[in-house]
């Protein structure tokens, strides 16, 4: 079931890994990720969306619970389907989740979860899921042999991989197109994310079917280069001798 968007537009799911990436880099505290999320909410966005991996490389334990226990932002736990995850998961009960591959050996999220190939592993945790009371998203590509997996694994939303299109590779934005159509046929919420721009989101938050556009990456490195004026004008003043 659809849970609707704002003024009928696809709601934005803000990704705020990278802020932890940054902060790791260091250590300590500095950037925090919690006051990151909470800034894109007062900025607009309809939720935040945090990818707990098993090696903990970016976002922590404790910036997840802060999250899902803060009744100012909607929480979409992007997670592996491993026992651990579901864990995690079942203890905190976020609105949503979106279950993904993971390789430790990978910079970032290479493609979609194969739902197909996996559905005697997937199905118990799905089920386990949504019988919290959790809503089950799986991360696709726009194949059609994914999709119909979905529905038959029990997920509620699929979330297209966009990372193809945005490399603008020949032919795949008519594949998210089709698939977009394919699963409003199917009865699944159609959400979207990989790769989104400025220069190439418009016309995947043009579809139609697309709800929901979950974006990290490009959002946190543009406000890097968007807000470093500001910052490096206020540290200017701070340091005057007057």
């Amino acid at each position: 079931m659809s849970t609707g968007s704002r003024s009928g537009n696809p709601r934005l799911g803000v990704n705020i890994d990278h802020v932890a990436t940054i902060r790791n880099a260091r250590g300590g505290l500095h950037p925090d990720p919690f006051a990151a999320a909470l800034m894109a909410v007062g900025a607009g966005a309809d939720g935040i969306t945090a990818h707990l991996r098993e090696d903990r490389r970016h976002v922590r334990d404790a910036d997840l619970e802060r999250i899902a226990s803060s009744t100012d932002m909607r929480l979409n736990f992007e997670m592996a389907a491993t026992d651990e995850m579901v864990g995690i998961a079942l203890r905190l009960r976020p609105p949503a989740c979106c279950l993904v591959p993971e390789r430790r050996t990978e910079v970032t999220t290479e493609g979609g979860l194969d739902a197909a190939g996996q559905a005697a592993t997937l199905g118990p945790r799905i089920r386990a899921l949504r019988d919290a009371g959790i809503r089950v998203s799986l991360f696709l590509d726009p194949d059609p042999v994914q999709l119909r997996a979905a529905l038959a694994l029990g997920a509620e939303v699929v979330e297209l991989h966009t990372g193809a299109y945005a490399e603008g590779r020949p032919g795949e934005f008519e594949r998210l197109r089709e698939a977009a159509v394919l699963l409003a046929t199917l009865g699944l919420e159609c959400h979207a994310g990989h790769g989104l721009t400025y220069a190439n989101v418009g016309p995947v938050a043009l579809l139609p079917q697309v709800e929901e556009l979950n974006i990290g990456h490009f959002l946190i490195g543009q406000a890097i280069m968007d807000g470093l004026p500001n910052v490096v004008a206020t540290m200017r003043a701070l340091i005057q001798r007057t």
